[in-house]
């Protein structure tokens, strides 16, 4: 940084933790890099030096979950509020230990329409419910133009912890976390249900396809123990940094209107 520049006044150095924040940083200093991303520590090698235990640095949060643990717990709540006590004492993946609190679910837990998207971003975070910043707006409006609102639907994450910076779940966060997304589904036990871009429609689909191709085509679709017709659609966040794409999404509300009608939902 050049030193001719003249110090941050309160608002620049506000901004700049503001940044910071989103990034994912939590610590203002620290004697060793350590990588918080990383879930797993590196097998040991015969040629590898040893180091001393002392001079190790600590992840923040467990290393490498188990997702035989996770599907044992998520198996063994018989309600949504068991699940969620079960959810704030699990220490299994690493998301829980960067972000501010759980972000479980939001609405009506006894709706027969369940919305599932990827994860909580900031405002989610702080709140501690999905779909509450500009996105949750608009999908608000979505809703409300084919007459749902949240007290008929019930929105989940595919991950329930907001990843640092915004960044997307990896593989091993959503696996350890998929058995407690699944239990939800079957406690739930909704007719219908609508996944919100790409990675929540791969995550259930167990697919690599990407979301145009899948979108506003109806499956039934097994999660858990429970079958119900599922309708991927476009993530409204995407809606919002491309509005023309909202013309295919409309489509896909008008198509999940048509199916609420002949289940009588509507």
């Amino acid at each position: 940084m050049s030193q001719d520049r003249p110090p941050l006044n309160n608002a620049e150095l506000l901004s700049v933790l503001d940044w910071y924040r989103a990034a994912g940083v939590d610590m203002a200093v620290g004697e060793d890099p350590v990588d918080r991303f990383a879930q797993r520590a590196p097998a040991a090698t015969p040629q590898a030096k040893a180091v001393p235990a002392a001079a190790a640095p600590q992840p923040a949060g467990p290393v490498g979950g188990d997702p035989t643990q996770a599907r044992q717990l998520a198996a063994s709540a018989q309600s949504l509020d068991q699940l969620r006590t079960i959810l704030d004492a699990y220490d299994g993946c690493g998301l829980k230990f960067r972000a501010t609190q759980l972000v479980f679910a939001d609405g009506n837990p006894d709706a027969e329409i369940m919305l599932i998207g990827e994860a909580p971003g900031a405002e989610e975070d702080l709140q501690g419910k999905p779909f509450v910043g500009r996105a949750g707006q608009l999908l608000d409006r979505m809703l409300g133009a084919i007459g749902l609102n949240r007290t008929k639907v019930f929105i989940v994450n595919t991950v329930p912890w907001r990843p640092p910076g915004n960044r997307a779940p990896t593989p091993e966060e959503i696996e350890l976390c998929l058995p407690f997304l699944q239990r939800q589904v079957e406690l739930v036990a909704p007719k219908l249900v609508l996944t919100l871009g790409g990675p929540a429609m791969q995550t259930v689909f167990k697919s690599k396809n990407g979301i145009i191709k899948m979108r506003g085509k109806w499956e039934m679709l097994s999660i858990g123990s429970h079958k119900v017709d599922t309708l991927p659609t476009l993530h409204p966040a995407y809606l919002l940094r491309n509005p023309p794409a909202k013309q295919q999404a409309w489509r896909d509300l008008l198509a999940l209107k048509t199916k609420m009608v002949e289940l009588g939902l509507a």
